[in-house]
């Protein structure tokens, strides 16, 4: 038990990271379906400001339906940087195991975004811009999410807490539609990211639930815009229900 609560804090020490990149990746959906009518509902955010929306309908007793997206607008003296990103998918899942409390997930699905960056500099009058970047983003993902329900808990202020956790690897390809800079056209870029996670939710109700996300961003293209600069770890609120109880095997 002990060591899966280090576990669920741990990943917060990578929710900072450079932001260096035109894409930020959002959070990607686990939505933990176990059940025909089942409803999932997240928010997340990261230290970087970008909040993240997840949701899922379980439309039959294997197949659910998906839409995601962020939205972040980060205004500093010597960098603004606004970015927003919608998704739409669904898939495959199923439960399985003794206690018919592990999880299966298969997704994909499509996204459409943009991000609008300016770089200021200091002088005698203030900080002046020098570099505008306008650039919209296409994407295409697959998923697979592994997980496990009410396996452990923990106990605090005199309260049991179960907890739920899992994985997720998400493959997104990523190109822009269009790249303008400083009024003039670039080339564009795509790329291909590898973003696995691990996530640890905690049970306040059965309804409601407490989920940390610690997770990383590869791009398997050298690019020199479209890059891996972001962290996909986010801290966030869960709504789940109409699934089953898995404990019994029956709905809740």
């Amino acid at each position: 038990m002990k060591k899966n609560f280090r576990f669920l804090m741990l990943g917060i020490l990578f929710l900072a990271s450079s932001c260096s990149s035109v894409y930020m990746p959002n959070t990607p959906n686990t939505p933990m379906l176990s059940a025909k009518g089942e409803l999932y509902s997240g928010g997340h955010i990261n230290l970087k400001g970008n909040a993240s929306f997840t949701s899922a309908y379980a439309v039959s007793e294997h197949i659910g339906i998906m839409a995601n997206g962020s939205f972040m607008n980060q205004n500093r003296d010597k960098k603004a940087f606004r970015h927003n990103i919608l998704e739409a998918g669904g898939g495959y899942f199923t439960t399985f195991g003794e206690k018919n409390n592990r999880v299966l997930e298969i997704y994909g699905g499509l996204g459409r975004g943009n991000s609008d960056i300016t770089y200021r500099k200091k002088t005698e009058t203030g900080y002046q811009s020098y570099d505008r970047q306008e650039i919209t983003l296409n994407k295409v993902f697959v998923q697979v999410n592994f997980s496990k329900k009410k396996t452990e808990s923990f106990r605090l202020f005199g309260r049991t807490f179960p907890l739920n956790y899992g994985t997720a690897l998400r493959a997104s390809y990523v190109n822009m539609g269009e790249f303008i800079r400083n009024d003039v056209k670039q080339t564009t870029e795509d790329n291909i990211f590898l973003e696995p996670i691990f996530f640890t939710r905690v049970l306040l109700t059965p309804a409601v639930q407490l989920q940390h996300n610690s997770g990383w961003n590869f791009g398997l293209k050298n690019r020199d815009y479209l890059t891996a600069g972001n962290s996909v770890s986010s801290l966030g609120i869960i709504i789940n229900v109409g699934g089953k109880n898995l404990r019994k095997g029956t709905r809740r």
